[in-house]
C-alpha cells in the first residue's frame, strides 16, 4: 500500500498531485515488478515519493543531501535517479508524456519538423575540468546543451558537451540521434551559428536543415520557426538545478533535462499550468 503524502507538503509545487502521478505510475510499477534479485524483496519506499524527491531537487536546485527529511533518504533517492537514467526509464517516462502532450495539442505522436539550437551554461565547482570548456562567443566556461525540439518546444534529442564544442559539431551529433529516434522528421530549422557541414550532414540523413537568419534591425524579435526552442530553454531555466550545471557527469545533466520537461508536460496535461506564450499562426506551422 502506498504511503500518504505528508500533510506539511500538500500544496507544494514540487509534489505530484494524483492526476500527474496517474500519467506515469504504470511505468514505475512495471519497472519495480520486473526487478528481481538480492534486496528487491524488501521494498520500503513508495515510488511516488521517490519521484517527488527527484522533482523537488530538480525544481529547487538543492544538493541531494539537503533533501527535507520527510522525503526518503537522499542516497536512496539518488540511487533510483541513477538506475532510472541507466536503464532508460527516465527517458521512457519523458517520451510517454511528450507523445501525450502532442496528441493533446492535436498533433500526431511523431513529428515531421523540428528546431535545433544550443545553450551554454556555467558549471559548479564539482564538475571536472575534463568535461567543461569555454564558449568563446558567449564568454562562458562550462557545458553546452545541444537540443532539438518539435514545433511545440518539446525535446526530441539532447546532448550535453563541454561548452567549447562548436554548435555545428554538437548539431551533427543530435541530428544523427534525431534521425534514429524520429525518422519521420524531414525538416529542421537552425540559426546562423550552424555551418554548411550541418546542412550537408542533415541531407545525408534525409533531413532538410534550413538556416533562419536574424533580422538586421536592433532589439529582440521572435524568429519564425525558431522561437519555440528559445522558450524551451526558458522552461529549463525555471528549474534551478538547470540554471547552472551542477552534475558531475554529462549524462546526469541530460537526465535532469528530461525530468524538467516531464515536470512541465505533466503539469500541462493535468491543467496545473498553461503555455507561457500563445502559439501564433504566422509563427508556427499547424501540422508539424
Amino acid at each position: 500500500m502506498e504511503a500518504d503524502v505528508p500533510q506539511e507538503r500538500i500544496g507544494l509545487a514540487e509534489v505530484l498531485a494524483d492526476a500527474r502521478w496517474a500519467l506515469i505510475e504504470s511505468v514505475f510499477v512495471a519497472w519495480r515488478a520486473a526487478r528481481s534479485g538480492p534486496g528487491t524483496a524488501a521494498r520500503v519506499h513508495d515510488l511516488r515519493e521517490i519521484v517527488n524527491a527527484i522533482l523537488y531537487v530538480n525544481r529547487t536546485g538543492i544538493p541531494w543531501e539537503y533533501l527535507p527529511h520527510d522525503f526518503p533518504p537522499f542516497k536512496t533517492v539518488y540511487d533510483y535517479f541513477a538506475k532510472w537514467e541507466a536503464d532508460g526509464t527516465t527517458e521512457l517516462v519523458h517520451d510517454l508524456l511528450r507523445d501525450r502532450t502532442r496528441r493533446a495539442n492535436t498533433r500526431s505522436a511523431e513529428p515531421s519538423a523540428a528546431v535545433v539550437d544550443a545553450q551554454s551554461v556555467k558549471t559548479s565547482s564539482n564538475v571536472s575540468e575534463a568535461s567543461q570548456g569555454i564558449d568563446a562567443g558567449k564568454k562562458i566556461k562550462g557545458r553546452k546543451r545541444h537540443l532539438i525540439t518539435d514545433t511545440l518546444g518539446l525535446v526530441l534529442a539532447v546532448l550535453v558537451t563541454a561548452a567549447s564544442v562548436h554548435d555545428s559539431a554538437g548539431g551533427k551529433q543530435v541530428l544523427t540521434e534525431l534521425a534514429a529516434a524520429h525518422p519521420s522528421v524531414t525538416k529542421v530549422w537552425a540559426d546562423g551559428g550552424y555551418q554548411t557541414s550541418v546542412i550537408q550532414h542533415g541531407a545525408g540523413l534525409g533531413i532538410d536543415v534550413e538556416v533562419v537568419q536574424r533580422p538586421g534591425t536592433k532589439g529582440f524579435q521572435p524568429l519564425p520557426k525558431r522561437w519555440v526552442i528559445e522558450r524551451t530553454f526558458g522552461w529549463l531555466m525555471q528549474h534551478r538545478r538547470l540554471a547552472r550545471d551542477y552534475e558531475a557527469l554529462p549524462q546526469r545533466s541530460r537526465t535532469m533535462i528530461h525530468w524538467a520537461m516531464a515536470n512541465k508536460m505533466s503539469r500541462e496535461l493535468t491543467g496545473e499550468s498553461s503555455p507561457t506564450w500563445r502559439i501564433e499562426k504566422d509563427i508556427l506551422p499547424t501540422t508539424a
